[in-house]
């Protein structure tokens, strides 16, 4: 029998799927074709447009947008227990002594945190939450890429970014991503920081790619990559079985946070 954060998730995850294939429902609709309550309907897609996985409309629910990402402040909060999660398993599978690439997210950010009592690490990034998060490790050395600083989250970004990344080979490319496609694409909002996460992505030599539930199957407006150019997906629940599907195809580990 299915717990309740279970079937919670899987009915989420549903309304995802129903929204996108239909373009827009009534909550009425989305509450009759679920067998729950127009309260419950509410509250669920209330909590799925926080996360930036639809829109809420008066009376309904529409796609997310492609275009724009959610405001920074309020990344930073949402599913932030997840993110913990999937940084606290990030951090059991890079060793002492590694190169890491770090990108601009908000998970990403938790890595960092959570990578503190690491021992002798050198972090490239173009985050500069992360470059401060790590100057608090005293066995870390950082470098920080330069370039546009973005204000509003701390993303430096623009050429100087990218030719930063590859003078590098790194270990481990430790990436965040806006949304993942049903066929494995990732992809994200804005180009400048497409542009750097792939030259990440060309210059790792493994890649961990973290994105909590609410990334699977949100649409986002630029191609970063694909699911063949990572090592591993580091996510808090499971993922759709066509995503499991799609990494065993390519060889890339699911590793699932508890």
């Amino acid at each position: 029998m299915l717990s309740e954060k279970q079937s919670n998730e899987e009915r989420h995850g549903g309304i995802v799927e129903l929204v996108a294939k239909r373009g827009f429902l009534t909550i009425e609709a989305l509450a009759q074709h679920f067998g729950v309550t127009v309260q419950t309907i509410r509250r669920d897609v209330n909590m799925l447009a926080s996360e930036g996985r639809l829109s809420r409309y008066r009376g309904g629910a529409g796609l997310a947008s492609s275009i724009e990402n959610i405001e920074y402040e309020r990344r930073q909060v949402v599913n932030l227990n997840a993110k913990q999660r999937i940084a606290a398993k990030v951090a059991q599978d890079v060793p002492a002594n590694a190169s890491l690439f770090i990108n601009i997210g908000t998970t990403t950010e938790q890595a960092a945190r959570a990578l503190l009592s690491h021992q002798n690490l050198r972090v490239i990034t173009n985050n500069l939450n992360v470059a401060k998060i790590m100057s608090e490790n005293p066995h870390c050395s950082i470098v920080m890429a330069g370039g546009k600083l973005r204000n509003r989250d701390g993303a430096v970004t623009g050429l100087p970014a990218v030719q930063m990344f590859e003078q590098f080979r790194a270990d481990i490319g430790i990436i965040g991503i806006s949304g993942i496609d049903k066929d494995g694409g990732l992809f994200d909002f804005d180009l400048d920081e497409v542009l750097c996460t792939q030259a990440i992505l060309r210059n790792s030599r493994r890649v961990f790619l973290l994105a909590d539930h609410s990334k699977f199957g949100r649409p986002a407006l630029v191609k970063v990559g694909t699911f063949a150019q990572i090592s591993a997906l580091y996510t808090d629940t499971p993922p759709p079985e066509h995503i499991s599907t799609l990494l065993k195809e390519v060889g890339a580990a699911l590793e699932i946070s508890g």
